[in-house]
């Protein structure tokens, strides 16, 4: 058989254009493949629950979110609060049928650190958070157990809200920069910052892979939006 090369010019010219068809045709295989809907995703089998656990609490039928970049004067526990109290007020719920997660993330994980960690490594001035009794940077946080007026309402605390079932989710990513940016306050490396922060998180409280992954897996798990922050 003669080989397309040495075929006469009609020949070469019909391999060559029949060539080119196939290429294009393959060439567009991904193409059309990219383009064709997706298929439905099931993100609840995407990670064992297991491996999530700050989803477990959120069983009930109503539940909501709450972002948390900021502290934000306590707001994103108080704003949990408020959403527990008026959905069980207003709609007679029992008890479990409304759920809320909060997640620390960025500038808002020190409400989730215990006061050993914020004295030693100065966690009011690394904030911007003031003790309102002393009106310096705070060496406690006055958002877990806090004393009266240290939040507008004291019943939002972080400890109150976990004893009702609220979730509280801390970013690991913002853990692991910030107690490396904050480590020379205490006179400890970067990784020994991020072990002592780590372990020193308020009772209750659990790390998540990033905040803005729980955030979105919580809305997935059929948690509704709020910014805190």
């Amino acid at each position: 058989m003669s080989s397309p090369e040495n075929s006469p010019p009609t020949h070469r010219r019909a391999f060559l254009e029949r060539a080119a068809t196939g290429a294009v045709a393959l060439a567009a295989v991904p193409l059309l493949t990219r383009c064709a809907p997706a298929a439905p995703s099931t993100p609840a089998a995407a990670a064992p629950a297991d491996d999530e656990p700050w989803l477990k609490p959120l069983a009930g039928k109503h539940k909501q979110v709450f972002d948390a970049p900021a502290v934000n004067e306590g707001f994103p526990l108080m704003f949990a609060l408020a959403y527990l109290n008026t959905m069980n007020d207003t709609y007679k719920l029992k008890p479990g049928e409304a759920g809320a997660i909060i997640v620390m993330r960025h500038m808002g994980i020190p409400m989730a650190l215990t006061d050993a960690v914020w004295a030693k490594y100065k966690l009011g001035k690394f904030f911007n958070v003031k003790d309102p009794a002393t009106k310096q940077p705070s060496l406690r946080n006055i958002f877990f157990n806090p004393k009266a007026g240290d939040m507008l309402m004291t019943d939002a605390s972080a400890d109150k809200l976990l004893q009702k079932g609220v979730v509280i989710g801390v970013c690991n990513v913002a853990l692991t920069v910030l107690s490396g940016m904050a480590a020379a306050n205490g006179g400890a490396k970067p990784e020994d910052a991020y072990a002592e922060w780590k372990a020193g998180l308020i009772p209750g409280a659990m790390v998540v892979p990033s905040g803005v992954l729980a955030v979105g897996r919580s809305q997935e798990h059929g948690c509704t939006y709020c910014f805190a922050g």
